[in-house]
């Protein structure tokens, strides 16, 4: 378990470090200095959390939906984020898949 764990550890580090990891952090640094963006930010997520995760998903919902944040979301300071945040999703993502893979889980 040793190896492991120092191999974790590794992969925390290399994750912490990597340049998608740093332009979150500087991301969700400038989203903070302007007064309540990360909490509309948050609402955004969440709303389009529960819509994707919805089993009444109707497409007009969406439609409503991106009409709703058309504006939010060309903002550069949100567009910048969300892209920043997307990247680290799909990096943890992409260990987890090939971890899952490697282990031959089905």
């Amino acid at each position: 378990m040793r190896d492991v764990d120092i191999a974790l550890e590794q992969l925390v580090q290399a994750v912490v470090n990597s340049k998608e990891c740093k332009r979150y952090r500087e991301e969700l640094r400038l989203v903070k200095l302007r007064p309540g963006l990360k909490e509309e930010l948050d609402e955004f997520r969440m709303r389009n959390f529960r819509l994707q995760n919805s089993e009444d998903v109707a497409f007009d919902k969406i439609e409503e939906f991106e009409k709703e944040y058309e504006e939010f979301r060309a903002d550069p300071l949100v567009s910048d984020f969300l892209a920043s945040e997307l990247a680290v999703c799909r990096m943890v993502q992409n260990i987890s898949d090939k971890l899952t893979e490697a282990l031959e889980f089905e």
